[in-house]
């Protein structure tokens, strides 16, 4: 090696071979030798024996820079770069403006097309400044030592490392030509703000590529190499702009551009763009997308090897997350839970029931907020009680083997029931409202504990558990009666998962989260393939989708209507600690969870502005979400099962769409259609007076003839009353306070659920309309008031 180094130094230690570059040739180089020739070679001499007395043969295999993995959406958007905390994207010379590499070649390194590596002179005048300041100072290193020293050795400024970055500089000569040493110079060296390499520069700085760079800005970005926090246009405009002038100064002076172009630089200003706000488009979502493909064997033998190529592998990751629905999503939770400080948290995950891919993915209120639990992932890996929305996967089993809708059972407020094993089982309804005899579907239509906790010993809880692992449930799930009212804690994404396979026609397609990895080459390394399997017959998961669509049209999840079918439940967990909507649309699946991060506790007053149901907040966000979300989807119906499935007791005629007609033409249709026909008013501020503004059961759900068809009406908004707050009232001021809103009360006298208060004895603890919402004059309002 040393041979070959001292073969290319010749007697003013200048290389021998043509350095030629845009037409310079070596007769420029040979003009200068005679200045300090003599003490340059002696240097060079000096430097290159030291040297080789410890220096190890170049490897050039490490010298090709690492570059950044994106992580993209599904439209290209860019999600996420994966590295080592070095934003790379390596580029061919030609990729960059020309002015870029003329512009660091004249402030860094003029005579970089003159050198092999060390430019003696140079090292001659750094020795004059290091005996002058009585210690080692960095001064005098090539644009090729300067890349030696990056990507082979440290920053330590001591001799033994000049040498070393010497000589290894001259050995790299050797294996690489000065266009390409100066092409990985530029990819690999740091431009400040996170920005490493001459792509990323130009984006981070200026919004562009480097191949559109223009004079002024390449000598911005040449000028910050030597000192990046220095000369930071965006903390230090003033020193980035004298430099960057320094350097078009440089350029005119050493032949990289005219006299003229640099006159007209030097008076633009720095026009870069604002720094880019340090925030991941949904961090969550990214976050499981390194856990995937960290755990993927695809990509690597061990999970270090997956790891080194994830962090420095420069692959393009395309995800299944599309950006406007993810937007919506986030809006939609903190819209609803709109107090940061007091409301609990929540997660959605909306999935496309077709293809499984995850769509929207919100893990808690903000992967950089406050709390100390904000990273925590609430609806990948956190388990919380699925409350009632397990009781579609006992339906679901309960078909399977046969069981009719129409088969009834008693639904009392309270039922012990005696499992075949186990001690006995203690039920109880919500809010314990007793029931008569029901059949499956009013049962799940209104939820009804005691009927479902029946129905589940009578399928079976193992029978029930391994239907919800079918349908895509990947959590342990314990056996046991209590299942059935949501005693095992599942995630968000699966119960979206399961929900979904109900609507591609129990069809479960597994969630995805990536659909292509391409490496740094343009090749396709991994292209997903949908994993699809039949888990549930196509009649039964129609059965369960009709019977759903009804928990939105007249029971619980009324609140989640958004003008097309849907087949959601609703669920609440014990104490009220868990709240959850899940539902669908044919072309769309979201699972929402609300609830206290921290740790569970009741949702209620005072600790919430609310009791919180599924009914309630959960419900209020996927709707918000789902609306906007399907927007521009067309209105689908979901597929009605064939005749006799579930013995007849599901629906049969779908009911015409009336919202937005005049009353008595929608209720001279409907009365044409058999249905009956019950009226209510509401003011709004959208339809005139005496239109049709709502349906219960919605458009194009299917019901018997002689249904009771509710309509609601359009009312003057003018003439509207607001509802009051009669909480803690007593029932004498509970009457009055009616009367001076225009409405009158009915007061029902019954204790409130432990643990109650002594405070509230005599005094209103519920009133059936929230306050603040608008009615008509004179609406009864009811009230519940504890016994004195």
């Amino acid at each position: 090696m040393c041979d070959d180094v001292a073969d290319v130094i010749s007697v003013a230690g200048e290389p021998q071979r043509d350095r030629a570059r845009h037409g310079r040739a070596d007769r420029r180089v040979r003009a200068r030798r005679p200045v300090g020739s003599a003490l340059a070679a002696l240097v060079a001499t000096g430097v290159l024996a030291a040297g080789c007395a410890f220096t190890p043969t170049l490897d050039p295999k490490p010298l090709d820079p690492a570059a950044s993995s994106q992580i993209l959406a599904a439209d290209g958007t860019l999600l996420a770069r994966v590295d080592l905390g070095q934003h790379r994207s390596p580029i061919t010379l030609s990729a960059m403006a020309t002015t870029l590499p003329g512009a660091v070649v004249a402030i860094e390194d003029h005579r970089f097309f003159e050198h092999s590596g060390v430019d003696y002179r140079s090292i001659v005048r750094a020795i004059k400044d290091d005996v002058s300041a009585g210690g080692v100072v960095e001064g005098g290193s090539t644009i090729t030592q300067q890349y030696v020293r990056n990507v082979l050795l440290t920053n330590e400024r001591t001799v033994h490392r000049k040498l070393r970055e010497a000589v290894l500089a001259v050995q790299l000569e050797q294996h690489y030509t000065k266009q390409q040493i100066l092409e990985r110079y530029l990819n690999a060296v740091y431009f400040g703000n996170g920005a490493y390499g001459a792509e990323v520069a130009a984006e981070r700085y200026f919004a562009t590529d480097a191949r559109h760079l223009t004079l002024s800005q390449s000598a911005l970005l040449a000028g910050l190499l030597r000192a990046p926090d220095t000369y930071d246009p965006y903390r230090h405009a003033d020193a980035a702009l004298a430099r960057r002038n320094d350097v078009l100064d440089a350029m005119a002076r050493y032949g990289e551009a005219t006299k003229a172009a640099v006159a007209i630089a030097r008076t633009l200003p720095l026009g870069v763009k604002p720094p880019a706000p340090q925030h991941e488009l949904a961090p969550y979502f990214v976050e499981r997308v390194r856990d995937w493909f960290l755990a993927n064997p695809v990509f690597g033998r061990t999970e270090a090897d997956r790891a080194t190529a994830l962090n420095q592998g420069g692959l393009r990751i395309t995800t299944t997350l599309d950006p406007r629905l993810q937007l919506l999503a986030e809006q939609s939770v903190a819209t609803v839970l709109s107090d940061r400080a007091h409301d609990p948290a929540g997660a959605l995950v909306a999935i496309d029931p077709r293809n499984g891919h995850v769509l929207a993915y919100v893990g808690g209120r903000g992967y950089d907020g406050p709390e100390p639990y904000a990273r925590y992932d609430l609806a990948g890996l956190a388990g919380r009680p699925s409350g009632s929305t397990f009781k579609p996967f006992v339906l679901a089993s309960a078909l399977e083997q046969h069981v009719p809708l129409s088969r009834t059972y008693a639904g009392p407020a309270a039922l012990t029931l005696h499992p075949p094993y186990g001690p006995p089982w203690l039920v109880h309804n919500y809010e314990n409202e007793p029931f008569g005899k029901l059949n499956l579907v009013d049962a799940t239509v209104h939820s009804v504990n005691t009927v479902y906790a029946q129905l589940m010993l009578d399928v079976g809880p193992q029978y029930a558990v391994s239907m919800a692992k079918r349908l895509g449930v990947t959590t342990p799930l314990q056996a046991v009666p209590s299942a059935v009212l949501g005693s095992n804690n599942v995630r968000v994404i699966d119960m979206a998962a399961a929900y979904a396979t109900f609507a591609n026609d129990g069809m479960r397609t597994d969630p995805v989260l990536v659909t292509s990895v391409v490496d740094g080459h343009g090749t396709v390394i991994y292209q997903a393939e949908p994993h699809r399997t039949r888990q549930l017959s196509g009649p039964i998961a129609e059965t369960v989708n009709q019977v759903l669509q009804q928990v939105v049209t007249r029971g619980t999840g009324l609140n989640a209507r958004i003008g097309r079918p849907v087949a959601a439940k609703t669920g609440t967990g014990e104490d009220y600690k868990d709240a959850w909507f899940v539902g669908s649309v044919p072309q769309l699946t979201a699972s929402v969870w609300v609830g206290f991060a921290d740790k569970p506790k009741a949702m209620v007053p005072p600790t919430t502005r609310l009791k919180v149901t599924g009914g309630t907040w959960p419900a209020q966000i996927w709707a918000q979400f789902m609306s906007a979300a399907t927007a521009n989807m067309p209105i689908d119906d979901f597929p009605s099962p064939p005749a006799g499935v579930g013995s007849g007791v599901l629906p049969s005629a779908p009911i015409a769409a009336v919202v937005g007609m005049p009353v008595d033409e929608a209720t001279t249709l409907l009365h044409d259609a058999g249905y009956a026909v019950s009226t209510s008013s509401q003011p709004s501020n959208q339809y005139p007076p005496g239109t049709v503004i709502a349906q219960t059961p919605d458009a194009n759900v299917a019901v018997p003839a002689n249904t009771v068809v509710t309509l609601t009406v359009a009312s003057d908004p003018a003439s509207a009353a607001t509802v009051p707050a009669f909480l803690g009232l007593t029932p004498a001021q509970a009457a009055s306070t009616a009367a001076a809103a225009r409405l009158t009360v009915t007061v029902i006298v019954a204790a409130e659920p432990p643990p109650g208060s002594p405070t509230r004895r005599g005094r209103v603890w519920k009133q059936a309309t929230a306050s603040g919402t608008s009615v008509e004059p004179d609406t009864t309002i009811t009230v519940w008031v504890n016994p004195s």
